[in-house]
């Protein structure tokens, strides 16, 4: 016995099926209303969650902040596993004039000795003064703390985001050790050590007399190679042997750093602007006091008309400083980004769970996590061409500076000598590379 099925019109004979797997398309239609089902019958449940969240604040759920977790501090992170505070180290000048060091092992230790109180808004940031200033001053900050307050911030464990101010005296510097600190500190050893142990077999002749050996010897010979003849050379020219311990020592740096920001746990130092802007500064310093007599002639204007010079003079001294600017905003930005959005693709899990209930936040997870999961392999790819493009521009800067101008009798330059080149053809024609890069 056959039957047809009923689709609302004549239905044609290929459209036919037994009794036996009539049950089976009967069942297999349950299950598709009943998924489009779910997100309805999750609506009253998120309305049961959402008022809790309103009710109780911040004590029942604690909000997601992506910021908050790439932003630097005076703690490792490890959670859930807990936090590790860092020393906190300050200059400060007494309030009989004189100068001392305080040295913490930590932020909560600082508060506790009772020489610090910890100054800390409702959400755990420091206020802004009453006169206006972003610091307390030394009377709200006694008034508005009192020991038995910062005990209550060690146990929220706000007062790691707390601003802390002596009871006598001010700080002049804060020397404190923060998190990107202790990964730019642990990058730099990690090079260290790599190069430390290139460096003897090197000595041993391995790599020299004979060919690399091992994967580890290869892997960074390539590397270096890379660096070598693919930015060194074609940028500064015949001169770069003597910039190239800088420009692999700046490529393998930010490479490392890029690299242990992605490792759990972890912190990007290259995300920091203060350290990014360091990195730019020694390109910077290097570029002038390398620069040749021609370059400074051109800052000048020499061989302009005098007109134009006043007009040419601040437009080149502006684009001494805005190239290592560039230099450093660029990756400042470019390895933050990452991280935000990767930490966002993340919270939108907790923020679905917040709104709509635990359900919406398990259905939501898997989309979640397959875009972070897409980004993070992303940032592997950007972790290694920002360690690039630093380096390639500081070496294009460097050879833009230290290039001499060779004039011919008559006094046409010749470019083929003022610019970098790089081999064109098997014959040996020198190419000039674009000396202006796009900022």
């Amino acid at each position: 016995m056959r039957k047809t099925l009923n689709w609302g019109r004549e239905t044609p004979p290929s459209c036919t099926i037994t009794d036996h797997n009539l049950l089976m398309f009967r069942l297999l239609q349950l299950f598709r209303i009943s998924v489009l089902l779910i997100p309805v019958l999750l609506l009253p449940t998120a309305a049961a969650h959402a008022a809790p969240v309103q009710e109780e604040g911040a004590e029942a759920h604690e909000h997601f902040d992506p910021v908050h977790h790439v932003a630097d501090g005076y703690y490792l992170d490890f959670e859930p596993f807990g936090k590790l505070e860092l020393p906190r180290i300050f200059l400060v000048r007494k309030s009989d004039g004189g100068f001392g060091l305080d040295v913490f092992g930590s932020t909560r230790s600082a508060v506790r000795s009772g020489r610090y109180v910890a100054v800390a808004s409702e959400d755990g940031h420091a206020p802004e003064s009453a006169s206006g200033g972003s610091e307390a001053t030394h009377e709200e900050a006694v008034v508005g703390t009192t020991a038995q307050r910062g005990e209550e911030l060690i146990i929220e464990g706000a007062h790691l985001e707390s601003l802390l101010q002596p009871v006598e005296g001010r700080i002049l510097i804060d020397f404190s050790i923060t998190r990107h600190l202790v990964f730019a500190i642990l990058a730099a050893l990690i090079v260290l050590t790599i190069f430390l142990s290139l460096a003897r077999r090197y000595k041993r002749g391995i790599g020299r007399e004979t060919a690399p050996r091992g994967l580890f010897q290869n892997l960074f010979e390539l590397l270096i190679v890379f660096v070598r003849d693919e930015i060194a050379k074609p940028t500064i020219g015949a001169k770069y042997e003597r910039f190239l311990p800088y420009l692999l020592t700046v490529f393998f740096f930010i490479f490392t750093a890029n690299l242990l920001g992605l490792v759990p746990f972890g912190a990007t130092a290259t995300s920091n602007l203060m350290i990014t802007a360091v990195l730019a500064l020694f390109t910077f310093f290097i570029t002038q006091f390398s620069a040749s007599r021609d370059h400074w002639q051109h800052i000048v204007g020499a061989g302009m008309p005098w007109f134009v010079r006043p007009i040419l003079f601040p437009v080149e001294v502006l684009g001494l400083f805005t190239k290592p600017f560039a230099l450093a905003i660029r990756l400042f930005a470019n390895m933050t980004a990452g991280h935000l959005i990767i930490l966002s693709l993340i919270g939108l899990i907790f923020s679905f769970a917040q709104i709509f209930g635990p359900g919406a936040g398990y259905l939501v997870s898997p989309v979640s996590v397959g875009f972070s999961l897409f980004i993070y392999l992303l940032e592997l790819l950007v972790a290694t061409i920002q360690a690039y493009i630093f380096t390639m521009l500081s070496a294009l800067f460097i050879g833009m500076a230290a290039a001499e101008h060779h004039h011919e009798e008559h006094g046409a330059a010749d470019h083929s000598e003022v610019t970098p080149s790089i081999p064109g053809t098997e014959l040996g024609v020198m190419t000039p590379v674009q000396t202006e890069p796009v900022v």
